[in-house]
């Protein structure tokens, strides 16, 4: 759907100018823009619309980052998918990096005891069990539990990391471990 604007309005290419120089008004007015083509695109690239939120408003972020190398004889919106692509593509695989971690220290913690065929068939049974645990998690959740868990950083970290309040941090660690937990104390395997 394309906006109709008067003869005063900026251009694109005259936003992405003004980003550059500073003026972040002008960020407001892409997203005004292009926020539901950027939501859409990412949609279509297969993210939830849980993360989508949190990639579009990235999505736009990034351009003031990017804003001083854009190539005027480039289309914006076009522009602003290839920054959607970035963006999606860093978060899968942060996401493959923390299960990856994730399955390596489930392991080592198995990989303690003696060993018998009968405790490595219920150790691999474990491991199925909190590998299926931990996929059902939402992102969001993985992401905090991964940090603080499997890296060690602190709350505080996280949360300058992550860009949320540490109140979030501290409940979405405590509904993921708590999710783990009753998945795993359940009687019936996944």
């Amino acid at each position: 759907m394309h906006v109709l604007r008067s003869q005063s309005a900026p251009s694109e290419t005259e936003l992405i100018a003004q980003v550059a120089n500073g003026q972040f008004e002008a960020l407001g007015e892409l997203f005004d823009r292009y926020e539901a083509d950027v939501r859409r695109f990412i949609g279509r690239l297969g993210v939830g619309p849980g993360d989508a939120d949190d990639l579009v408003q990235l999505t736009f972020l990034e351009v003031i980052q990017a804003a001083p190398r854009f190539d005027a004889s480039f289309p914006v919106k076009n522009w602003l998918f290839g920054l959607a692509v970035v963006l999606v593509r860093r978060h899968r695989r942060a996401g493959a990096r923390a299960a990856a971690s994730l399955v390596t220290w489930a392991r080592s913690l198995l990989t303690e005891a003696p060993t018998t065929p009968w405790t490595e068939l219920d150790r691999d049974r474990e491991l199925h069990r909190f590998q299926c645990a931990f996929a059902r998690l939402s992102p969001k959740k993985r992401e905090v539990f991964a940090l603080i868990v499997l890296e060690g950083l602190s709350g505080d970290e996280v949360a300058r990391t992550l860009g949320i309040p540490v109140a979030t941090v501290r409940t979405r660690l405590h509904n993921a471990r708590q999710e783990l937990r009753d998945s795993l104390s359940s009687e019936d395997e996944p």
